[in-house]
């Protein structure tokens, strides 16, 4: 770990965690009897400004590319909130559980980027279940619309076993196809690269993982978007903080209000997208 990025270590009666200040970044959450439930790159840059490949990242103020009339050279992918030292407001540990709250807000850098007076707060509740909460406020005289997204990596055994459960008939932008489609009654399944949008959608997801006879819920509120994603073998091996087998290792499951279902807030306004993770048996096995 590089000290320059700031870390704080969670170690508390039900779970054991890591979160980094750049970005206010849960890497690690490891419920008490289990193992790692967040996936991290071995090859992640941890170093100061660049994007941490695995755990949850914070995306904000773009998904993806930075929009016009922002696109340009030199503006980074997913926004800049997970590139930013965060302020940390304050750590409690309780009897189940450790809190830690984390600030970002505007200064000349972000400004520069995306015009716009805002605040983020970041809770991370690390117990039994992994609770994150981000609000977003718009400090500006002016409204604005920003894309949001818990970018959540989670470990599992092997991605060409797992079966995604929770999306079974919803629409989803397909953004390798690029195209509009339908998921079928059947529970999502990894062949290929993954790379999905469903909008309009707040439902439950479960992964079940039978390589670790485990399933993996996650919960969600304040969310319309929900991003399944892996990129399987041959985006794997242009990735450079990513080992060229990490693929198998990883499913991303994000809460996310993305695209057509970006936030638009008015001045003094304000937004709470949060997720919940639990771990049960395997589906299969209950």
């Amino acid at each position: 770990m590089s000290e320059e990025l700031g870390w704080v270590q969670i170690h508390g009666e039900q779970a054991d965690g890591i979160l980094c200040e750049q970005g206010a970044h849960v890497t690690d959450w490891t419920p008490e009897d289990e193992g790692p439930v967040l996936f991290l790159s071995e090859q992640s840059h941890l170093a100061p400004g660049l994007p941490i490949r695995g755990g949850i990242p914070v995306i904000f103020p773009w998904f993806g590319e930075a929009p016009l009339p922002l696109g340009g050279e030199g503006l980074p992918a997913h926004g800049f909130a997970r590139r930013k030292s965060w302020e940390v407001l304050s750590v409690d540990e309780g009897e189940d559980a450790v809190r830690v709250a984390l600030r970002l807000t505007d200064d000349e850098d972000t400004r520069a980027a995306w015009p716009h007076a805002f605040e983020l707060r970041l809770e991370a509740t690390f117990g039994r279940a992994l609770d994150v909460a981000l609000e977003v406020t718009n400090r500006d005289d002016q409204p604005f619309r920003c894309d949001v997204a818990l970018h959540t990596y989670l470990a599992v055994g092997d991605v060409r076993e797992i079966l995604v459960h929770g999306l079974e008939g919803a629409r989803y932008f397909d953004k390798v196809a690029g195209e509009e489609r339908t998921q079928d009654r059947s529970p999502i399944t990894f062949d290929a690269e993954v790379d999905r949008v469903y909008a309009a959608n707040e439902s439950e997801v479960v992964v079940d993982d039978p390589s670790f006879g485990r399933s993996i819920t996650v919960a969600k509120t304040g969310s319309r978007s929900t991003i399944i994603w892996n990129p399987w073998v041959d985006k794997a091996r242009r990735l450079d903080d990513l080992d060229d087998d990490e693929w198998l290792s990883m499913v991303c499951v994000e809460t996310a209000n993305v695209l057509g279902d970006a936030l638009e807030l008015a001045p003094g306004a304000s937004h709470r997208m949060a997720l919940r993770l639990t771990v049960g048996p395997e589906r299969s096995a209950q």
